[in-house]
């Protein structure tokens, strides 16, 4: 395909329409998952956040829970100073930099994201119903092989 006489191979051209579907379902999943945990007083960005603290093994600065996320450390660091005031996080000393506070939940940041997993599981389920858990370790497998390729990790020619 030819666009402003750059010619595309038909990969490339199926990656870009991917690409495209892929921004629209990122906007729709914000959505829904914004619906889904309003009632908690979260959004979606808030309960990624909280999520990716609960995943990191050890308490992190904010830098490395945006790096961790793919995300702008300065959009990072602004909804952690929201969690912080609103007592989901607090900051505490980082023995290793004496600026960069390590950001760690509160009890009330707890409970929030355990009510976000509890309202999240019933409507996965929904939503995954009707499609083959096969199709979706393939589209997984090759979203990780994308990124991987992003991230300059590796040349990707196949993915698992």
């Amino acid at each position: 395909m030819t666009i402003n006489d750059v010619t595309r191979s038909e990969e490339a051209q199926a990656l870009t329409e991917m690409v495209l579907t892929l921004f629209r379902v990122n906007n729709l999943m914000l959505t829904w998952g914004d619906r889904l945990v309003a009632p908690l007083g979260l959004t979606s960005a808030r309960w990624q956040i909280l999520g990716a603290i609960v995943a990191a093994d050890r308490p992190q600065p904010v830098a490395w829970i945006a790096r961790d996320l793919g995300a702008n450390r300065q959009n990072v660091q602004r909804i952690v100073n929201d969690l912080a005031k609103d007592d989901l996080v607090q900051f505490q000393p980082n023995p290793h930099h004496r600026r960069a506070h390590l950001v760690v939940l509160t009890v009330k940041g707890q409970r929030a994201i355990e009510a976000a997993s509890k309202t999240y599981a019933p409507s996965a389920n929904a939503l995954a119903e009707g499609f083959p858990l096969n199709d979706i370790n393939i589209a997984h497998g090759l979203l990780l092989a994308l990124r991987r390729k992003l991230e300059g990790e590796t040349d990707v020619e196949e993915y698992d």
